[in-house]
């Protein structure tokens, strides 16, 4: 069965233009005894890429990793569909229909009309959405993350570590998830004003007005880096860039400039996907998608799918912001402390991180 299922993927790869699957940097869990391997051996687990397409350097590929490791934890079949535009998401989800696919993870809220109308057509179908929860039907599951908690996290640590007083965040396209991001970091900034006593200035968002500073795109590295070292020549010495693979740009834009500038990433540890912008990542704010998503699959697995809405949040591991790495030494003991604090804090819910753009 798996040679088959392989046979098919690769024919798609030809047809389609399907990238390899880039496997994750994380362990390796367990192999699938020989008796989960054979009573799971018939359950095809899919999933359809936004137009970022497999090697995003985000959330694409943290969903390929997790199938992945739903091979070889549940002995599961999986199938891989790229979509390299909008265009490609209905010819993919009719593929993954076509092929049996008895659950699908659509990566990313562009897919959600695509994903709602090959639900309602196909009502028995199990699928999971990332990134949406605007669909309400029976057989799809909404897979949200509360990031504006782990945002808040990386605004407070922003502000206490800039050395010229203005830090700056831009995002991709005016979506509800990248907002949600900018929220946090524009109220992790207030927060640590007001317990410093100092007036750090934020660049690119204003949480008030919902107003602030997009590229309009998530993959021209090029204005990553424009952006970027606009906010640069502005004084800021933290960026967060809230736009898929443009954090690229931003990365170049780092480096080239003749300061101390640092950025902080979104979606996964970035050190981890771009080892080369280690020695100017801060820190990363991730959703922990691989591990929802290895649940889900095996939730799927034992016949315990429902469509109630998975949210990540800190109190849960579904958000976190990534270690410190190369600058473990450069962030003061005092600030590690009072961002471990916040953390706690928001966990207990003696400090509620509210957002218009909350799942």
């Amino acid at each position: 069965m798996r040679q088959h299922r392989t046979r098919t993927a690769v024919a798609l790869a030809a047809i389609g233009g399907l990238a390899t699957a880039l496997t994750a940097c994380s362990a390796a869990p367990p192999e699938a005894s020989g008796d989960a391997a054979a009573a799971n051996g018939d359950f095809l687990a899919c999933m359809v890429s936004d137009f970022g397409g497999f090697d995003d350097r985000g959330f694409n590929q943290a969903v390929l990793a997790a199938l992945d490791t739903a091979e070889e934890q549940y002995g599961v079949e999986t199938l891989r569909l790229e979509s390299t535009t909008e265009n490609d998401y209905a010819p993919n989800l009719a593929q993954s229909i076509d092929q049996g696919c008895d659950f699908t993870v659509t990566v990313g809220f562009s897919l959600a009309e695509a994903t709602k109308s090959a639900a309602e057509q196909n009502p028995d179908s199990r699928f999971a959405i990332i990134d949406d929860s605007s669909i309400d039907l029976p057989n799809v599951k909404p897979v949200v993350f509360d990031t504006a908690q782990a945002s808040f996290l990386a605004g407070y640590l922003a502000a206490g570590y800039s050395k010229t007083g203005t830090v700056a965040v831009f995002g991709g396209q005016p979506f509800p998830p990248v907002l949600l991001f900018m929220d946090g970091f524009s109220d992790g900034v207030d927060r640590y004003n007001a317990d410093a006593g100092t007036q750090v200035k934020l660049l690119g968002w204003n949480k008030a007005a919902q107003d602030g500073t997009f590229s309009g795109t998530f993959t021209d590295i090029a204005a990553g880096k424009t952006l970027t070292q606009t906010f640069i020549d502005q004084g800021a010495d933290v960026i967060m860039p809230v736009a898929g693979s443009l954090y690229l740009g931003s990365g170049e834009a780092a480096h080239e400039a003749p300061g101390d500038v640092v950025l902080v990433g979104v979606d996964n540890d970035v050190v981890e996907l771009s080892p080369d912008l280690a020695d100017v990542m801060l820190t990363s704010v991730m959703k922990q998608m691989a591990d929802a998503v290895v649940e889900l699959i095996g939730q799927a697995v034992e016949d315990e799918f429902d469509n109630s809405p998975f949210i990540g949040e800190l109190a849960n591991d579904g958000v976190a912001i990534a270690p410190f790495h190369e600058f473990e030494g450069s962030v003061s003991p005092e600030l590690a402390a009072a961002v471990d604090a916040i953390r706690e804090q928001i966990i207990s819910g003696e400090i509620v991180v509210e957002s218009v753009n909350a799942p």
